[in-house]
C-alpha cells in the first residue's frame, strides 16, 4: 500500500515573499502615489512634501544605481528626449534675477520634467509594471474624488460663490486644481484600462471607476480640468476604435443623465460654472480678466527679453510692470479647514506662456520640443500595438491620453502646488511608453540580441 503524503505547503513568510516579489521594484513608485493621499498641511504654499521626498530618494537610488553599474540603460534617443529641456532651464536659471530663487526653480523643473520622469523609466520592468502604477492613479483618484464627493455633501469643501462646496480632496483651498488633476488622471487611466485588450473582469472594473469619477471631478468646479478631459477622452475614443467610441459615447450621456436628473447634481451653480466657458470673451468673471492680464504680462515679458526671458521664478518681480490695472491683488481661498486668505498671483496659469516670459524662445523650444517628441513616440508605439493584435494596447491608450491632457491643461493652467510630482509620474508614463514600452520591434524578453545591438527594453530589463 503506497503512502500518500500531503500537499507540502509553503510557509507563510514563502508565501508572502512570491506574492509581493512582482510588486517591489514599482512598489517605491505606488508609495510616491499613496503618499498624495495624505492631508496637505494647513497654509501650504506648494513647497515639497513626503511625496516630493520619495521622488527625490527614487531617484537618489537610481543614480547610485547607475554608478555602481557603470551601464547606460537609457537608448541614446531616451537621453536626447528627456535631456532637451535641461539647457534651456540652465540658461533661465543663471539670467534669474534672484540666483536662490533661479536655482530653486531649476531643481523644480528638472525634478518634474526630466529626474522623475528618467526614473520612472528606469524603474518600470515591463508592461505589469506599467498597469500597476495606472491602477496606483486609479486608486488616488477615487480617494481623493470620494473626500471631494464628502465635502460637497457636508459642506467642508473650498468656498465657491459664498458656500464651502468645492470639492477639493485633501489638497485643501490653497491647491484647488490639487483633486480635479488627480482624479482626472485616475479617469484617464482607468478609461485606458477599460479600452485595452485585458481580461473582461478587468475591463469591467475600469469602467466602474471611470463613471463613478465623473462625478468628483464635476464638483471640483474646474473649467480647464473638464475642458482637457473632455479633449482626452474624445481623443481614446477615437484611438481605441470608432465603434466603440460611439457605445462609450452612448453609456457616458446616460450617466451625465442619471447624474444631472437623477440625483440633483445639476445644481444652479455647476450649471452657471458650465455656461460661464462659453463666456469667457463675451462676459468673463474676475477670474477670467486675472487670467488674460497675466497672460498679456507673460508676453510682454518675453517680448523685452526674447530668447531667454526674463530669468526662473521671475515672473511674480516682474509681473506689476507688465501687467494692466485690471488684474486684481489676488484671489480668496478659504474653506476646507483652512481661514480665509488672500493669495497672490504669482504665475499666469498657462504653462506656455510661464515658460516663454521666464524662459524665453529657448526654454520653451526645449521643452515643448521634448512633448511634441514624446507624443510621436508614443502614437507611434499605439500604431504597432493596434498592428500587433492589441498587446499593450491599455497601456498606448493611457499614455496618449495622460500626454493629451497635460498638454491641454497647460494652456489653463501651471505647474505648482503639492500635485506637481504628480505631473512628474504622468510624464514618466508616458516616457516609459514613448521610448522603451512601445518599442515592438525589440526582441522578446530571453531572446538573444544579434552581436553589437541592445533594445532599449532589453537593457532597461537588464538593469
Amino acid at each position: 500500500m503506497a503512502l500518500v503524503l500531503p500537499p507540502r505547503r509553503l510557509p507563510l513568510r514563502s508565501a508572502l515573499r512570491s506574492a509581493v516579489r512582482p510588486v517591489l521594484p514599482v512598489l517605491p513608485l505606488m508609495a510616491v502615489v499613496a503618499l498624495l493621499g495624505l492631508p496637505v498641511a494647513s497654509g501650504g504654499e506648494g513647497g515639497a512634501g513626503p511625496a516630493d521626498a520619495l521622488s527625490a530618494l527614487v531617484v537618489g537610488y537610481c543614480a547610485v544605481r547607475l554608478l555602481r553599474e557603470r551601464r547606460r540603460p537609457l537608448s541614446r534617443t531616451a537621453v536626447l528626449v528627456l535631456g532637451l529641456p535641461v539647457p534651456g532651464l540652465a540658461l533661465a536659471a543663471m539670467n534669474a534675477a534672484q540666483p536662490g530663487e533661479g536655482i530653486a526653480g531649476l531643481g523644480r523643473y528638472l525634478q518634474i520634467f526630466v529626474l522623475v520622469p528618467a526614473a520612472v523609466v528606469l524603474v518600470l520592468r515591463g508592461r505589469p509594471d506599467f498597469r500597476l502604477l495606472a491602477w496606483s492613479f486609479v486608486a488616488l483618484a477615487g480617494w481623493q474624488g470620494g473626500i471631494g464627493v464628502h465635502q460637497y455633501v457636508t459642506g467642508t469643501g473650498a468656498s465657491y460663490q459664498g458656500e464651502d462646496i468645492r470639492a477639493v480632496g485633501t489638497f485643501g483651498a490653497t491647491d484647488v486644481m490639487g483633486m480635479a488633476t488627480a482624479v482626472s488622471f485616475g479617469l484617464v487611466c482607468a478609461v485606458g484600462l477599460m479600452l485595452g485588450r485585458r481580461a473582461v473582469r478587468e475591463r469591467v472594473l475600469a469602467g466602474a471607476c471611470a463613471l463613478a469619477l465623473l462625478l468628483p471631478l464635476a464638483l471640483s468646479f474646474s473649467r480647464g480640468a473638464w475642458i482637457a478631459t473632455t479633449v482626452t477622452l474624445t481623443v481614446q475614443l477615437l484611438l481605441a476604435g470608432v465603434r466603440r467610441a460611439l457605445k462609450a459615447g452612448v453609456v457616458v450621456a446616460a450617466v451625465c443623465v442619471v447624474l444631472v436628473g437623477g440625483f440633483g447634481v445639476g445644481t444652479a451653480m455647476l450649471q452657471e460654472r458650465i455656461d460661464s466657458i462659453t463666456r469667457v470673451t463675451d462676459a468673463p468673471d474676475q477670474s477670467v480678466t486675472d487670467r488674460y492680464t497675466m497672460w498679456a504680462a507673460a508676453t510682454d515679458m518675453w517680448r523685452t527679453r526674447p530668447l531667454t526671458g526674463v530669468g526662473l521664478k521671475g515672473f511674480p518681480e516682474f509681473r506689476d510692470g507688465h501687467a494692466s490695472l485690471a488684474l486684481s491683488s489676488g484671489s480668496d481661498t478659504e474653506g476646507a479647514g483652512a481661514a480665509f486668505r488672500r493669495q497672490p498671483l504669482l504665475s499666469p496659469h498657462n504653462m506656455y506662456l510661464l515658460v516663454l516670459g521666464e524662459q524665453g524662445l529657448i526654454g520653451l523650444l526645449g521643452l515643448a520640443g521634448g512633448w511634441l517628441a514624446l507624443l510621436v513616440c508614443a502614437l507611434r508605439g499605439l500604431w504597432r500595438a493596434r498592428t500587433t493584435g492589441g498587446r499593450g494596447l491599455e497601456c498606448a491608450l493611457i499614455s496618449c491620453g495622460l500626454l493629451v491632457w497635460q498638454l491641454v491643461d497647460f494652456a489653463y493652467a501651471d505647474i505648482g502646488g503639492p500635485s506637481t510630482v504628480l505631473t512628474a509620474l504622468c510624464f514618466g508614463l508616458v516616457a516609459w511608453w514613448a521610448l522603451v514600452g512601445g518599442d515592438e520591434t525589440a526582441p522578446a524578453a530571453g531572446t538573444p540580441a544579434p552581436a553589437g545591438r541592445t533594445s532599449p527594453a532589453q537593457e532597461v530589463a537588464r538593469w
